[in-house]
């Protein structure tokens, strides 16, 4: 087990002990937090990472003394600080991360967000999805919960429609062209990204391949505000809040959005895709039929 797992059992042990001291039942917790109680639960089964929002209300709504509130808080922050194993956090389960994930943007109101390698999350249609979790489960052995991650998935996308916040999402071209689907489930990928830019609180931007390239385009990130910057690799999610690292892939996504085309142009950019797919399948046709 690694540290960051046994810290989280931890915290969620402190958590139940203060919830039954209290003399509150999960649900009961859930009602005066107006959260999920299935929330609840997976904090206190270290099947989701509580952050310090999470834990201060926690512990205030079951009065705990000031000094407990300031504890938990710090446990919570440290835990965020840690660079996290993908590989332990899968085998908490795939529908668990997608639930943190949720948590970080119910408290978001500004997302900069730049993916080199796969459609960001909060645009992928159900099939571009499954076909996403299903190498995930078998690159970090996760548990057979891919129905349950995609619905978790999907729940997400409803905060596009929140008018309250602001995406600003940019992929090169090459991923609306990478593989990672069939032929049939991309094509669909691509028309959801059409709609998308029709939203209002929506900025989405492609990188054409013909666009001069400000640096390689190495690792996506997530910028949540000003208040931190989520960094995926393939072993590890760094989650960097020093002033000057934010900073840093501040100026690095708007270089990006300097060659990004937006709007008709993103749109532009996505049809011609879209063509030369309607193209390989017409090659494909015959032969089928032969």
């Amino acid at each position: 087990m690694s540290q960051f797992q046994q810290a989280r059992i931890e915290l969620g042990a402190q958590l139940r002990h203060l919830r039954e001291a209290a003399h509150l039942s999960g649900k009961d917790l859930a009602e005066r937090l107006r959260w999920q109680a299935s929330k609840v639960s997976r904090i206190e089964n270290a099947r989701q990472t509580a952050t310090e929002d999470d834990v201060t209300a926690w512990a205030r709504a079951v009065d705990a003394a000031p000094e407990v509130v300031e504890e938990l808080a710090e446990q919570a922050g440290a835990m965020l600080e840690r660079q996290d194993s993908w590989r332990q956090r899968h085998r908490s389960g795939l529908a668990a991360i997608q639930e943190d994930f949720r948590d970080v943007e119910a408290r978001t109101t500004a997302f900069r967000v730049f993916e080199p390698g796969v459609v960001i999350g909060l645009l992928q249609t159900t099939e571009y999805a499954r076909s996403i979790f299903t190498r995930i489960k078998r690159l970090y052995n996760a548990p057979d919960e891919v129905d349950a991650a995609i619905r978790v998935r999907m729940q997400r996308q409803e905060i596009l429609y929140d008018q309250r916040k602001r995406f600003r999402f940019i992929l090169p071209e090459s991923v609306l062209r990478y593989r990672l689907a069939p032929l049939e489930v991309m094509r669909g990928q691509l028309d959801r990204l059409l709609a998308v830019t029709a939203l209002p609180n929506v900025e989405f931007g492609v990188v054409p391949f013909e666009a001069p390239l400000p640096s390689a385009l190495l690792n996506g990130f997530w910028i949540y505000d000003r208040d931190h910057v989520a960094v995926p690799t393939r072993t590890r999610d760094l989650i960097l809040r020093d002033p000057e690292d934010i900073a840093f892939y501040e100026r690095a996504f708007d270089e990006f959005c300097e060659i990004a085309a937006f709007r008709q142009d993103a749109r532009a950019v996505i049809v011609r895709v879209l063509e030369d797919f309607a193209e390989q399948s017409s090659d494909q046709l015959p032969q089928l039929l032969d």
